[in-house]
């Protein structure tokens, strides 16, 4: 039976230690649903130990602590003879940058808030002193994208020229864990942490992209610029079928919260304007600034750091996710198309399906469902397979071919969501029900029999992503006042 325990090694790395008799393993690993961490091993036949870092680097980017969540120890015995799982629980360990225990069957990972304040009392508790305010405010931006699953989306493209242009402000990013890969010079604040409630309170303006999580209270001179996510395509708040009067409270809340609203276009300024309960301040139309790379990255760099051939085929699988499910859909078998389509399969699932999906496996398949930017990845792709996702009017920057898999756009129309235009009637590209149908259009479809609507999206949809968004938008803040920027 091996031993487990945790600890901090001398160069602050969290680590997982096993133990054992006679010979050592051929290997142990610690296996997650979208990451793993392989241990080193040590012995010489008496005894062995393994030693596992806690973190773990993907696609050329830093080793960073694991993502939270529930992860097997897997060992190989080779000929080693002791390599029973411990069987005596751990309790929960705060080792700095993450918490781990060990439950007897699985090592649990979870961010670093220690464990005073991961209650519902101790979230009160600092819930109050955030809303009692006090101080002034700091020269500084609070970012959030997706409730801090990711650091990517218009608020990445802001912090970016942001830091370019007065990089004497201070930008905080709201961060699940510290898996998440923040930018260069910004400083992480985990949820629910002592140090994330004093940023959030502190900071003279707050970028999102979604809705604001917890308890609001905003300090005299705060502001609030609410970049969304997308243009819409599937009905949201207020315009979502049925009439629930606890979601359009919902819904008049928080727009409230909001100074600022950015828009891609003039369709979406009208369309967010109504779903939040006609909200009445500012809305700036100036295109998305995280689609500013569309129009100056040719994504070389991204297919080094997937390790994607210059000249391979690659396709991009992105559906958005369903209110009925947790998990990506699985209307696609992404090794079979890779294979039937002579192409790298990229698969992207949504924010929401990060951490209770597990990441696709296969040959030529590549699951980038937790690669930091979006942005990025569509600059690195030769065409677009998405289905109700507003992904539909980013990719359009670039002009590429898209492909709309739709098998279930009956349900989603008349149960789930509904959409706001006949998509048959609009998008750029074919529209298909099934694998085999999306693999004929890939092989035998001509892109040119859609130039005419593509040419007619792009100026819908597409007039203001020319580049320049992120300055644009960042020009506005600081002439606004909103943070200071240099002298």
């Amino acid at each position: 039976m091996t031993d487990v325990r945790f600890l901090v090694r001398d160069d602050g790395v969290a680590t997982l230690e096993l133990s054992g008799t006679g010979p050592r393993p051929h290997a142990v690993a610690l296996v997650g649903r979208r990451a793993r961490a392989e241990g080193r091993m040590s012995g010489r036949g008496r005894t062995w130990r393994a030693s596992i870092a806690l973190q773990a680097a993907r696609w050329g980017g830093p080793e960073l602590p694991l993502p939270t969540g529930d992860y097997s120890l897997v060992i190989e015995p080779g000929e080693a003879t002791d390599t029973g799982l411990p069987a005596d629980a751990v309790p929960v360990t705060l080792l700095r940058t993450l918490r781990a225990s060990w439950d007897g069957e699985h090592v649990r990972i979870g961010p670093p808030v220690n464990p005073a304040y991961d209650s519902g009392e101790g979230q009160e508790a600092l819930e109050r002193r955030y809303a009692a305010g006090g101080g002034d405010l700091e020269n500084a931006v609070f970012f959030e994208s997706f409730y801090g699953r990711n650091a990517g989306c218009n608020p990445l493209a802001i912090d970016r020229e942001l830091a370019r242009r007065a990089p004497a402000v201070t930008r905080y990013w709201s961060v699940v864990d510290l898996s998440v890969h923040v930018p260069d010079g910004a400083v992480p604040v985990v949820e629910g942490t002592p140090e994330w409630w004093r940023a959030r309170g502190a900071s003279r303006l707050l970028v999102i992209n979604d809705w604001m999580r917890r308890r609001f209270a905003r300090r005299p001179g705060q502001v609030v610029l609410q970049t969304w996510h997308g243009t819409p395509v599937k009905r949201l708040a207020l315009h979502r079928p049925g009439f629930d009067p606890r979601r359009a409270l919902a819904v008049l809340r928080e727009s409230r919260r909001w100074d600022v609203l950015l828009a891609q276009n003039p369709y979406a300024a009208g369309i967010l304007r109504k779903a939040y309960a006609f909200f009445r301040r500012p809305i700036w139309v100036e295109g998305y600034p995280r689609n500013d790379v569309l129009v100056t990255d040719d994504g070389a760099a991204t297919r080094r750091a997937l390790g994607i051939a210059p000249d391979a085929r690659v396709l991009l699988y992105a559906p958005t996710w369903r209110d009925d499910r947790e998990e990506i859909v699985d209307f696609l078998d992404p090794a079979a198309l890779a294979e039937q389509a002579g192409a790298v399969v990229l698969v992207r699932g949504h924010s929401r399906t990060l951490q209770p999906g597990r990441d696709a496996v296969g040959a030529q398949v590549i699951d980038v469902t937790g690669f930091p930017d979006t942005s990025l990845l569509l600059t690195a792709v030769d065409a677009l397979i998405t289905d109700y996702s507003s992904v539909m009017f980013d990719f359009s920057v670039t002009g590429k071919p898209m492909y709309f898999l739709v098998p279930d756009m009956e349900h989603y129309r008349g149960e789930l969501r509904g959409f706001y235009f006949t998509l048959e009637d609009a998008v750029p590209g074919p529209v298909v029900r099934t694998q085999a149908d999306l693999v004929s259009a890939l092989r035998d479809g001509d892109p040119a029999d859609y130039a005419d609507r593509y040419e007619r999206w792009r100026r819908t949809f597409n007039a203001r992503d020319d580049g320049s968004a992120a300055e644009r938008v960042v020009a506005r803040i600081l002439d606004q006042g909103f943070v200071r920027g240099p002298e």
